[in-house]
């Protein structure tokens, strides 16, 4: 007899699951990002066109870093809903 979703989910070992893997790389990413934004800690001048501002480097590499995260979940959002539709009404793989 096949295994149902809920069945099938239960028995699959926590790093063999697809969302899983699919995380993993991005966790891993994140974590290295991270440590090296709080490893640069010295003061820098930041000249935003015309301003010119004076703050940490790891809060300059935080922003940036947070503003690409953000960039990203919004261009994954957009590109699941674009592919998810179709002409026909018909959700799904063609």
């Amino acid at each position: 007899m096949a295994q149902t979703g809920a069945d099938h989910k239960a028995n699959t070992p926590f790093l063999s699951r697809p969302d899983v893997r699919r995380l993993a790389p991005f966790a891993l990413i994140s974590v290295i990002a991270l440590v090296f934004i709080f490893e640069n800690r010295k003061s820098v001048e930041i000249r935003l066109l015309i301003p010119v501002v004076h703050m940490p480097m790891w809060g300059a590499l935080l922003i940036a870093w947070g503003l690409g995260m953000l960039a990203c979940a919004f261009t994954l959002r957009r590109r699941s809903n674009r592919h998810s539709r179709r002409p026909d009404g018909r959700t799904g793989p063609r």
